[in-house]
């Protein structure tokens, strides 16, 4: 379905609900809402009570981008466990409201059928992203949704405990009774998510965490581990994990890794990519560590390395990886891959062994905003009711999404997070209007 940019002839005096941000969380918001007003006005069209303001020429552009263009929609099994920021008991709130079947059936009912791949990662069946924009659009128009764009909001004030919206481009007003902050964080910027959400949140009495950083992001390596990049496009399950410079374990993950020329990207890496750039603003020196054979432990590795006998390491490593990164870690730790193992010396079979299981791999840094698929921090969301999204610090104020301080790993997450929180707030915001 395609959305026209719609230029306002006069910009009403107030409108009921405004909802900055067109994205998954505001769209759902908008839609949510509508659907109740709809019922509580016995199903007459309630066009004008709920409106989104955009600042894109282009709306949805994150979903459109979303999972190679075919849009993770959610993930088969989604609890707090695979989030990160704010209380993991407020996410548990939010999602149980709105949770994977519910996420399901909501899209079932706009035509969009879901499939589940084995990562557990739910696709419409169209394997196409505007599937999913377009429906959502569809629904929102359906329900009395009016969505104005490219319309930027620059400002925010309070004015007889109404909000006045100050558009960027011109002289422009936007009255609201009740407003919802739906502006994404700072990922992909070229979507729209430019940070600008928070500048409005703390104008109306909001606070950010003390940090916001990319998450989700590639890593690019330093020169001690710059052989990885002559790697590019292969691509292996790993074991991954961040450590402190104690050598403590902050977090692990288990699944792929692709090798590029700049470095290292996959779920494995983009999922643990928070983790580090956050160990690290307290302890420069944690780091990032590779199991190459996640199967087995550095004694197991050691004592098969042992038992190669005329068996080379890199033929009994081809089993486990592809060849070509097969031989750049036995390269790498100095063991020449075609060498017999029973050659190989007492140090060097340690060596190899302990680069197979837990090799230390020089980060120097990520790659920035442009290239992430989520935020890390945001506004606190010890300052959200989770059973509304609803402010606790400013009257008729709502938070949906990103902006907050909540970032999912990788494979539908931070999407559920999206529909849930969207949802809840949709309907906090139709059961707070006057009938």
């Amino acid at each position: 379905m395609a959305h026209r940019a719609r230029y306002p002839h006069r910009v009403p005096s107030v409108s009921d609900i405004v909802v900055v941000g067109a994205g998954a969380a505001g769209l759902m918001t908008a839609i949510s809402a509508g659907r109740a007003l709809q019922r509580a006005a016995g199903l007459r069209h309630s066009t004008g009570r709920v409106v989104v303001l955009d600042a894109a020429r282009t709306i949805g552009a994150k979903i459109l981008v979303s999972g190679g263009g075919r849009c993770n929609v959610t993930h088969h099994d989604v609890d707090e466990r695979q989030y990160a920021g704010g209380s993991r008991h407020t996410i548990r709130r939010v999602i149980q409201q709105f949770d994977v079947r519910r996420t399901v059936e909501f899209f079932g009912e706009l035509g969009v059928k879901l499939k589940r791949e084995e990562t557990g990662k739910l696709f419409p069946v169209t394997d196409n992203a505007r599937t999913v924009l377009g429906a959502l659009l569809g629904e929102a128009h359906r329900v009395g949704v009016e969505i104005v764009h490219p319309w930027k909001v620059a400002g925010v004030a309070r004015r007889d405990g109404d909000f006045v919206l100050h558009r960027a481009d011109a002289d422009e007003r936007w009255h609201a009774r009740r407003l919802v902050l739906a502006t994404g964080g700072m990922a992909l910027p070229k979507s729209g998510s430019d940070g600008s959400g928070y500048a409005l949140a703390r104008t109306l009495g909001h606070s950010m965490t003390p940090r916001v950083f990319p998450a989700l992001v590639p890593l690019v390596v330093g020169a001690k581990s710059r052989w990885i990049t002559g790697l590019a496009g292969i691509s292996a399950r790993v074991g991954v994990e961040v450590r402190s410079g104690t050598g403590k374990r902050i977090v692990r993950f288990e699944d792929d890794a692709l090798c590029t020329h700049f470095g290292l990207s996959g779920p494995a890496i983009m999922n643990a990519s928070r983790w580090l750039t956050e160990a690290r603003h307290a302890d420069r020196s944690a780091g990032l560590w590779i199991a190459w054979v996640p199967g087995l432990n550095f004694e197991q590795a050691d004592e098969e390395l042992l038992a190669l006998g005329a068996r080379t390491p890199g033929a009994w490593l081809r089993r486990r990886l592809p060849e070509r990164l097969a031989r750049a870690v036995c390269e790498s730790a100095g063991v020449d891959p075609s060498s017999p193992g029973h050659r190989l010396t007492r140090e060097a079979r340690r060596v190899l062994a302990h680069a197979l299981v837990e090799m230390p791999v020089d980060i120097a840094h990520d790659r920035g905003f442009v290239h992430a698929e989520a935020t890390a921090g945001g506004v606190a969301l010890s300052e959200v009711d989770p059973g509304s999204m609803q402010s606790r610090v400013c009257e008729r104020l709502w938070l949906v999404g990103e902006l907050l301080d909540v970032d999912g790993q990788i494979g539908g997450f931070n999407f559920q997070w999206a529909w849930s929180s969207g949802f809840v707030a949709g309907r906090a915001l139709a059961e707070d209007l006057p009938g």
